[in-house]
């Protein structure tokens, strides 16, 4: 029988998995902060899923016969480097914040409780749901379909003065985009609730006017590749 017939489809997906997996090519954990105290903090972890992939059919044995298709598999630590969460809390940010100062947070659902942690550690209390991103679409889930993720709000000391506006909406529907990347209306109204405040967005993926950027993706030599790209491994054979 040919041996094909042996092979499971995490044989396959395991050694691909290897190869996108991105890396950081730091010496260190992760750049050095900034200099100076912020009263606004805009963050987006790269919350670390513990290697659990996104499959579609093709993975399964009986939907694909001798694995003649290729197999679909999505992971956020193809796009970037994922960070567990008891190493996000090593960062240390309290060292850039202000006697008063938010910390607006983006959190995936699965993430919620480890969310509220960070802020914690990070010395934020939890006040509530800020925005609420309706992605007019939805991704599979174990309960029901996932159409929305959350921004959380921590504060440190009081709410920072002089304040902006007071009718920001906090539900913003807006279609999804490229892999994790937030809407920028969500900092744009940031910015117009807390117009005159020095902000920082933190795991930030571009620099936008008014605000420091602090991450990976803001550095002007390369901060992480895949083994791909890296030519630091081949794959096993699957068939000899």
């Amino acid at each position: 029988m040919d041996d094909k017939q042996y092979i499971s489809g995490y044989r396959i997906y395991a050694p691909e998995q290897s190869r996108r997996t991105m890396r950081n090519l730091l010496p260190e954990f992760y750049p050095d902060l900034p200099e100076g105290k912020f009263q606004i903090i805009y963050a987006d972890p790269p919350w670390d899923y513990g290697g659990k992939m996104q499959f579609d059919k093709s993975s399964i044995k009986g939907e694909n016969e001798g694995w003649k298709r290729d197999i679909f598999i999505s992971a956020a630590n193809f796009k970037y480097p994922t960070v567990k969460t008891k190493d996000l809390k090593r960062i240390p940010i309290a060292d850039i914040c202000d006697d008063d100062c938010l910390l607006f947070m983006w959190v995936t659902n699965p993430h919620l409780a480890q969310g509220i942690e960070l802020g914690t550690a990070w010395g934020f209390e939890y006040k509530t749901v800020a925005f609420v991103w309706d992605k007019m679409s939805h991704n599979p889930g174990q309960y029901t379909l996932s159409n929305c993720e959350l921004c959380l709000v921590f504060k440190r000391g009081r709410i920072p003065r002089p304040r902006g506006a007071r009718n920001i909406q906090q539900l913003v529907r807006i279609p999804r985009g490229e892999h994790s990347v937030k809407p920028d209306v969500v900092r744009d109204n940031i910015v117009k609730m807390f117009p005159t405040q020095r902000k920082i967005e933190l795991f930030a993926r571009s620099r936008a006017k008014g605000w420091e950027a602090w991450g990976l993706d803001v550095r002007e030599e390369r901060s992480y590749a895949s083994a791909d790209a890296l030519a630091v491994s081949e794959p096993p054979a699957l068939f000899d």
